[in-house]
């Protein structure tokens, strides 16, 4: 039995329940979340109509980061993921970040997901305290995961169908005003009249890549759901392929047509909730910006329902490692890891509490802190790749899929990933991402050593 065979028999027990169907959806359903509703008010604030250029940078990096992962993971599907890829490519300490800093990274980001469904809620609700909201979502989606994998699938792929569905449906309605109802002077107006198409210069465009990143983050998560997949080649396979286009369109497009069909500025007003809804707003179809507050709410908690899943399967993994108390790594007769879904739901209360202090800014903040985890990640993961490659090369390993342009493309993404990291220390909306990341991270270092250490001891001890 090879090493990695070793980390695959490890991670054993969860029940391989996911279709490939369920796979497919939730690959592209994981990506529309609330970065792409809420989070790209943001970047239309720093970057502009040039947002559009944000996300294409941004979609370039995820579709490379796709493709480095959809590699590995036909290759070794197993739960533990990029993490389980580092530890047996790179070093043990490399798995052992990067599961500790995306468990953090995901934890922290199902608070932002919550503190959203509070906020648009509000729409409809502006008297009831957010808290309402926060605990009976969060219960509802916690009871979900707990009682199957097979049930998570389920209410994920009906999740990820209505916001692919919603997201046609405003493609197709907004081309229609625009070939009926806009003139080209208009259009024209809305893309360039307002300080220009980059207002803030390349600047805010660059910032706005960091928003996006945050917006597709979870398109990792069908590596870390391959580990439960009935047919896990054939479900990365398809859904790499079938995120290649879809990504593009739903995201490119319909923040284009977001831009040329109002005034950016009218998008970013205290008063503006989401994008999506400014406009459905100026349609002045009725009930159209309550259909679509209600399939924001529904990315916001299909974003939330992935995470808690992801989330729980790294710390099971950390478990399973050695890496995280054993009984982390327990699973219930359904297939699940309870403990380790109880500790990742810790990320509502302290959104919750984030919230309750700062409502006005708590969604800036927690993807600020939650920031740091997704960039190391990411960029562990490009990292990694380079290692599998030169490893798959030494022992003469045919693939069994290959992503075009290696190596220019992994170096490429591994650059705008650093690039992206130091940046986020110039800004000031994300400053406190390397304030709160580096000492993390050195944290986590020392308390490897510590346990490795340990460890030795321990050993020693037995030896005797």
């Amino acid at each position: 039995m090879s090493s990695f065979d070793k980390i695959q028999a490890r991670e054993a027990g969860l029940h391989k329940k996911l279709t490939g169907k369920q796979m497919a959806m939730i690959a592209i359903g994981g990506a529309i979340g609330t970065g792409l509703f809420l989070g790209s008010k943001f970047a239309i604030a720093f970057a502009g109509p040039g947002v559009i250029v944000s996300y294409a940078i941004g979609g370039v990096i995820a579709l490379l980061l796709m493709g480095c992962l959809a590699e590995m993971t036909v290759q070794h599907p197993t739960s533990g993921s990029f993490g389980a890829y580092a530890e047996h490519y790179v070093h043990p300490l490399a798995g052992f970040l990067i599961r500790y800093s995306y468990w953090a990274c995901i934890v922290l980001a199902v608070g932002t997901e919550v503190t959203a469904v509070a906020d648009y809620m509000k729409f409809w609700f502006p008297d009831i305290s957010a808290w309402i909201w926060i605990v009976l979502f969060s219960a509802a989606l916690i009871y979900v995961n707990a009682y199957s994998v097979k049930a998570f699938g389920s209410v994920e792929y009906w999740f990820s169908a209505i916001k692919v569905f919603a997201i046609i449906a405003f493609i197709i309605m907004a081309i229609g005003v625009i070939v009926s109802f806009k003139n080209s002077a208009e259009v024209k107006e809305n893309l360039i009249g307002d300080d220009g198409f980059f207002p803030n210069g390349f600047s805010g465009v660059w910032i706005g890549v960091i928003i996006s990143i945050f917006s597709y983050l979870s398109i990792e998560m069908i590596a870390v759901a391959a580990g439960e997949a009935e047919d896990p080649e054939k479900a990365v396979r398809h859904a790499f392929k079938a995120t290649l286009m879809r990504l593009f369109i739903f995201y490119i497009l319909s923040l284009a047509l977001i831009i040329m069909l109002v005034p950016w500025k009218s998008l970013i007003t205290p008063e503006a909730t989401s994008p999506f809804v400014t406009v459905m707003q100026s349609f002045n179809v009725p009930f159209a910006d309550s259909i679509l507050n209600f399939i924001v709410i529904i990315a916001a908690l299909s974003a939330m329902n992935s995470m808690l899943y992801i989330s729980t399967r790294m710390m099971f993994s950390l478990s399973r490692a050695g890496d995280a108390p054993k009984v982390f790594g327990t699973i219930n007769k359904n297939g699940v890891p309870m403990h380790a879904l109880a500790l990742s739901a810790s990320g509502i209360a302290v959104a919750a509490i984030v919230y309750t202090f700062n409502p006005d800014t708590a969604f800036p903040i927690m993807i600020a802190l939650s920031m740091f985890g997704a960039l190391f990640t990411w960029g562990m993961i490009f990292f990694t790749h380079l290692f599998f490659r030169r490893a798959m090369r030494r022992e003469k390993v045919q693939l069994k899929f290959k992503m075009p342009g290696y190596p220019i493309g992994t170096l490429l993404g591994l650059g705008a990933i650093i690039a992206i990291t130091v940046t986020t220390w110039f800004t000031d909306i994300f400053h406190s991402t390397l304030k709160f990341g580096i000492p993390f991270l050195a944290l986590l270092v020392i308390f490897y050593f510590i346990k490795q250490q340990k460890s030795v001891i321990k050993r020693d001890q037995l030896k005797l």
